[in-house]
């Protein structure tokens, strides 16, 4: 039958299957290695994208940060109602809320993600140590050195990095930290009082006060980018980029807002908030730079330890700065806990796609 001959012909490696009539058993090989077109440069088009996103988040930074901080100074329904205090329970809420995010950011991600990322670089450390020494160490040895915490040591390096540049800050210039009392003059002639208990401080440090607060506030900024350019995916770059626009964008309002209430120059005042608002992009820049490099001779090493002192930062944030600043006054206790709440939720709700 001429149809059964043409398929054993075909399952044989007759001519029919060859692309060289007159050649018996001709290789059928050549055709699967024509592979799709997008196949091997998959990661590299996933490190396009992911490359896109990050600057996306850089532009988003800037430009978001510079209209939030610039709106108190340009508006002048912001300068009228400064002194009556009508936005300071708003102002309470909105950090209520982003303290949530924040908490949300630090425990459901960033710490998640360094702990696990030090965790592969130890244990990748570790294999090239086995196949150098072929098992000559004890077993106990390995054991003891899995258990211990180094993720957990690294985070809380971050954490306390953070705490000694704020605590050499309160050293070196005791009037510049003193979180109760606002008065200093950027260049204006208002002065704003809040809750003293203490002797004010000199007028001449008025202008270093202010300069400490705002070199810390940058410092801050920095980290927050960074941990933004470190990320390895789209999912977990939006998402902490969601975040720190959030708290950036409230930190900064409440900067102009109070530039404004002491009667800051306008020009002093947009200084001010430019320089706020570039931390953040050079913090990602400086982590595309490292993500960018190769990966091998430490780079891997370089990205955790950075992403967990990243990750210390924001908890130092979180509970040293903003939940304690916000939770102070007696005001709506409910409301301020249900606004951390629902930025802890909102972070958690993203969490499923990261």
């Amino acid at each position: 039958m001429p149809g059964a001959i043409s398929l054993e012909l075909q399952e044989k490696g007759g001519p029919s299957s060859t692309g060289f009539p007159g050649v018996p058993g001709g290789s059928t090989t050549s055709q699967p290695h024509l592979l799709p077109e997008g196949g091997p440069k998959s990661p590299l088009k996933r490190m396009e994208s992911l490359l896109g996103v990050k600057i996306g988040c850089l532009f988003a930074l800037l430009v978001l940060t510079l209209v939030c901080g610039l709106i108190p100074i340009c508006f002048k329904w912001f300068q009228i109602d400064a002194a009556t205090g009508r936005h300071r329970r708003v102002l309470s809420l909105l950090g209520c809320t982003s303290a949530g995010v924040f908490l949300g950011a630090g425990l459901m991600h960033m710490t998640a993600e360094a702990l696990e990322g030090i965790d592969s670089e130890i244990q990748k450390f570790k294999m090239q140590n086995r196949t150098e020494r072929e098992g000559n160490a004890s077993d106990d040895a390995d054991s003891a050195q899995v258990e211990y915490p180094y993720g957990e040591l690294i985070v809380s390096l971050g954490f306390f990095f953070i705490f000694f540049l704020e605590s050499l800050a309160s050293q070196c210039c005791p009037q510049a930290a003193g979180g109760s009392m606002v008065q200093e003059e950027w260049g204006g002639t208002h002065v704003l009082e809040l809750h003293s208990h203490g002797p004010p401080p000199s007028p001449s440090k008025g202008p270093l006060r202010a300069l400490v607060l705002l070199l810390s506030l940058s410092f801050h900024s920095v980290f927050e980018g960074l941990a933004v350019g470190l990320q390895p995916t789209v999912a977990t770059t939006v998402q902490l980029c969601l975040a720190v626009l959030a708290h950036k964008g409230l930190i900064v309002f409440g900067v102009g807002l109070r530039l404004v209430q002491i009667g800051t120059g306008s020009r002093w005042a947009t200084l001010s908030i430019l320089s706020l608002a570039l931390m953040s992009p050079m913090g990602l820049v400086l982590g595309l730079a490292v993500t960018q490099g190769d990966s091998k001779g430490g780079q891997g090493l370089a990205q955790v330890v950075l992403e967990g002192v990243a990750a210390g930062t924001f908890l130092y944030v979180t509970f040293l700065e903003i939940l304690p600043r916000e939770l102070a006054g007696p005001e709506a206790p409910l409301a301020k806990w249900g606004c951390v709440a629902a930025g802890f939720a909102f972070m958690a709700f993203i969490a499923l796609w990261a």
